[in-house]
């Protein structure tokens, strides 16, 4: 009994596991968990998932604008519209890096044929409505992924991203609190590591993401007291 739990517990975490497993030790090379820890000054990496969103997206930006730092936004194909192209056009234009991003878990089971023709129509949705090329990076959404995925991605030459063990906003289910928030994640960073957060929700794509724009206006100034600077994962 104890080996089947074993073994399920272990088929699930190679597909669904928030750090790498199974599933990346066949392509190292193409999955992204962690950037290099050894750059002068160390470099922390924030990323925000779940954009464009109209309701707390620009005021992230503004955050990061006068904060003087850079990150990767991860986008929904679903939430990127004429409405919302602008704001993709101002990351862009503010020197932050644009990738892609999903909504479903059911990508994991497409094959890699398909995988790649869809995110070859992101990118291509990108450029068109906002004028800019995004990274060769995908996120899975909830990081469900397999050895599928990663060869459809392989194919147009793109790369899994992930994030570094334990740097996210996920609470339990919990709203998360601003300041513990970004308490936390300050304390925990070390050079190299990847920050995931939500300026938006997979599901609603105006969802109230205040909490994130908080959060990062305190969490900017944490990391640099501590040393880091900011750089974008492209």
């Amino acid at each position: 009994m104890w080996v089947l739990i074993a073994g399920v517990a272990t088929l699930v975490l190679a597909h669904t596991a928030p750090f790498p497993f199974l599933v990346d030790r066949f392509a190292p090379d193409h999955s992204l968990w962690h950037m290099p820890r050894d750059t002068t000054p160390p470099v922390v990496y924030l990323t925000f998932d779940d954009g464009p969103n109209p309701t707390a997206t620009p005021d992230l930006l503004d955050v990061l604008r006068d904060s003087g730092a850079r990150a990767t936004f991860f986008l929904i194909d679903d939430h990127l519209t004429p409405a919302t192209a602008p704001i993709v056009r101002r990351m862009f234009a503010e020197g932050h890096a644009v990738a892609l991003h999903s909504n479903k878990r059911a990508l994991m089971m497409k094959s890699p044929a398909s995988l790649a023709g869809t995110v070859t129509h992101q990118r291509e949705r990108i450029q068109q409505l906002a004028g800019g090329d995004p990274c060769r990076l995908f996120r899975p959404h909830g990081g469900w992924r397999s050895t599928a995925m990663i060869a459809g991605l392989e194919r147009i030459d793109h790369r899994l991203a992930g994030w570094s063990f334990g740097l996210w906003d996920f609470n339990w289910y919990r709203r998360p609190e601003p300041a513990s928030l970004a308490k936390r994640l300050a304390r925990r960073a070390s050079a190299g590591d990847i920050v995931v957060m939500h300026d938006g929700h997979h599901a609603n794509p105006r969802a109230d993401r205040q909490y994130t724009v908080a959060a990062t206006r305190d969490l900017v100034p944490a990391l640099r007291a501590r040393g880091f600077e900011f750089g974008t994962l492209c």
